[in-house]
């Protein structure tokens, strides 16, 4: 949830990073049986072994949705939401990372959120994690999301395999069509491949379909004024964010936006999740090029240096 990777032409050089303040013990592994309500749409979820990074099928923890609240841009749920027929976003994932910094390539994973909710915007499953990232946790970071090195070493998992469950859990959704929707996600992700990397776990290859509010927002509302926080563009859309820097927070809440761009700009959008990923990958290169042009007029970066507008994963 910052700002896109500036690169020079000799190589790459990445300003990004996404924090949270408060933490519970993580439960087991996602088990994605049986998670749709009862009337929801294929795809159908099916189990699948847990010892190859997939999700635990059968260790799934139900996540509370006392306070999950259906979404809709004018803030009332319309009759299409509230009966759960949102099509193409019937079920949706939802992902976000909290870092000890904003370098995709060097910070490292503390904490993260892998959630599943309906058309509603109604949390139906939920996995947190925090790790021990290995390194210390600067203050800034600290002061962002609230968790210290003390408290990281103290309770955290092994950071390779809090990872491999990330990875895996991702993998899982992602390869039942499930949309996966993160707000700039070009940090969180390219951030998890190379904390993948780092620790020897297989990267997601090429992941898709995703969906990121950020950029849709800015290709289909290009001229509203203000900037683009998660905080900002959830109010716009109407939906509450009451936590914000925290990552399950953070997550279910650009989920609840990418639902409420997609009631908004249904005619805009592509008419499949392939489409709308395609559309995400032109779109984030043209408002790097648009921004690195006004980046130059300012004098804000050096002539030969450029924005990265390579999603999701760069």
């Amino acid at each position: 949830m910052f700002p896109a990777r500036l690169a020079r032409p000799s190589g790459p050089r990445s300003y990004c990073g996404g924090m949270t303040d408060r933490w519970p013990d993580p439960p087991p592994l996602f088990d994605l049986e049986d998670a749709a309500p009862a009337k929801a749409p294929e795809p159908r979820l099916q189990s699948q072994p847990a010892g190859d990074g997939l999700f635990d099928f059968d260790a799934l923890t139900a996540a509370e949705t006392s306070d999950a609240v259906p979404v809709d841009p004018t803030g009332a749920p319309s009759d299409e939401q509230a009966t759960g027929d949102g099509g193409l976003f019937d079920l949706v994932a939802v992902f976000d990372l909290e870092t000890t910094g904003v370098n995709v390539e060097r910070d490292r994973v503390v904490t993260a959120y892998v959630g599943l909710i309906d058309s509603s915007g109604t949390v139906l499953r939920a996995e947190h994690w925090l790790a021990d990232p290995g390194v210390p946790i600067p203050e800034g970071a600290a002061a962002v999301h609230g968790i210290t090195t003390e408290k990281a070493r103290a309770e955290g998992r092994d950071a390779r395999e809090v990872v491999a469950e990330i990875v895996g859990a991702l993998r899982g959704l992602l390869s039942e069509g499930i949309p996966l929707v993160a707000y700039n996600a070009s940090y969180d992700l390219s951030l998890l491949r190379h904390e993948a990397a780092r620790h020897g776990v297989e990267p997601l290859d090429d992941p898709r379909p995703v969906v990121d509010p950020f950029v849709i927002d800015k290709a289909l509302d290009r001229y509203r004024k203000g900037k683009r926080t998660l905080d900002l563009v959830a109010a716009h859309y109407g939906v509450a964010l009451d936590d914000a820097h925290e990552a399950s927070a953070d997550a279910i809440a650009a989920g609840r936006v990418a639902i409420a761009i997609a009631a908004r700009f249904a005619d805009d959008l592509g008419d499949s999740l392939d489409a709308i990923h395609d559309q995400q990958v032109a779109w984030a290169r043209e408002q790097a090029e648009s921004l690195t042009d006004y980046f130059h007029r300012i004098g804000k970066i050096p002539a030969d240096e450029t924005i990265d507008g390579t999603w999701p994963v760069r």
